[in-house]
């Protein structure tokens, strides 16, 4: 079978590198738009198990890339000059470019050579592949071109956002919230190494036009910022990275797949950065598709069963995705409250975590946040 791969981001890569490994035969071709090199963004986090999910099918790759995450087990919320850690939930996170990097390795280690530095203009550039995968992220030329075909719609949150990263490192995911006379801003930074993290700052619309943001630089939004959180900051600059302000898309598609073309990552679906799934999801879809194709003997049901058994898993997590993104989109309201409430909140906005598991996962916080709500009632 010869095999198409556009993109090669964590999800095109790990399709390519899987399949080749498991069938040494096969005609794989990854292409690339972008430089060996290159990537846009800092730090990716996943959730508590991190890479684990993949231990059993492919230990190798999780111990070539867990000794290179930092860890942690708590969350920390800064709000008012005060702070709250929310103990039981861990995350790992580790540099986009150290992750592909690694996943270079492999797929070069495993036989296949990607094409860097090369633009497919049209699936017809493609003609002779029996497969064509589609990992070519958010603005998808293969979804794109087949929007109809794919059932596909795009939607974008209010709330603007940029991605920076800065040299002060931080002991665990953090999110800070800001007041100021203009408006409301929050920060998502963790360390993604010993020496950097990544620092996303996030706004509402109101804000964003209060500031002209819409006018200015990248370098002056990105000074506006340093100034809105120097404290946090604590003299350590931004670093940018086209560093520009976006609105979250939302990408989902009924169909997965067209004729011999599969969509996967975020050229299939999209979610928040607020719950640290997107490249965790763009791997398991490289697994259910190589599961997939391997279980049937005809690739029309193989992509059949890749949809048929992975969609409910992720549109479960992407509905979660939604009602975390809908928290943040009314965060200036939520930030009237108490630093407890507002944590409570926080914790318990995705529907699922009930409060029995709350008291299960994170111990030390319930009991400080049922102290304070009893407290209030005396």
């Amino acid at each position: 079978m010869r095999i198409a791969v556009i993109g090669g981001g964590p999800g095109g890569l790990y399709f390519a590198y899987l399949w080749k490994r498991r069938h040494p035969d096969a005609e794989i071709d990854l292409f690339e738009q972008n430089p060996e090199g290159a990537t846009w963004g800092f730090g990716v986090v996943f959730s508590e198990q991190a890479l684990e999910f993949l231990r059993a099918d492919d230990p190798e790759t999780v111990d070539a890339v867990a000794p290179r995450m930092e860890s942690w087990k708590n969350i920390t919320l800064n709000l008012r000059g005060e702070s709250v850690e929310i103990d039981g939930v861990g995350f790992s996170s580790i540099g986009r470019l150290e992750l592909l990097t690694i996943l270079q390795q492999r797929v070069r280690a495993a036989g296949v050579t990607p094409h860097y530095d090369t633009t497919i203009q049209s699936v017809d550039d493609l003609k002779g592949y029996d497969l064509i995968v589609a990992a070519d992220g958010l603005n998808s030329l293969v979804r794109r071109g087949f929007e109809k075909q794919f059932g596909a719609s795009v939607a974008h949150s209010t709330n603007k956002f940029a991605w920076y990263g800065t040299s002060k490192t931080f002991a665990t995911l953090s999110q800070t919230f800001v007041k100021t006379a203009l408006g409301t801003f929050n920060a998502h930074h963790y360390r993604y190494s010993p020496a950097m993290s990544t620092f996303l700052v996030e706004c509402d619309a109101a804000t964003w036009q209060a500031y002209g943001f819409e006018h200015k630089t990248i370098e002056q939004s990105q000074a506006i910022c340093e100034d809105i959180f120097a404290d946090t900051l604590d003299g350590h600059p931004l670093v940018s990275n086209k560093s520009v302000w976006r609105n979250f898309p939302w990408i989902w598609n009924e169909n997965w797949s067209h004729g011999n073309m599969v969509l996967i990552g975020d050229a299939l679906h999209s979610a928040h950065f607020s719950i640290g799934s997107g490249t965790r999801l763009a791997i398991e879809d490289a697994i259910a598709l190589t599961k997939a194709l391997e279980a049937e003997p005809e690739i029309a049901t193989a992509l059949a069963r890749y949809q048929a058994e992975r969609k409910p898993i992720v549109k479960k997590l992407v509905t979660a995705a939604r009602t975390s993104a809908d928290w943040y989109e009314h965060f200036p309201e939520h930030m009237k409250r108490d630093l407890m409430d507002f944590a409570y909140s926080y914790i318990t906005r995705s529907g699922r975590i009930d409060d029995s598991r709350l008291r299960a996962m994170s111990p030390q916080f319930m009991a400080r946040y049922e102290a304070a709500k009893n407290g209030s009632r005396s």
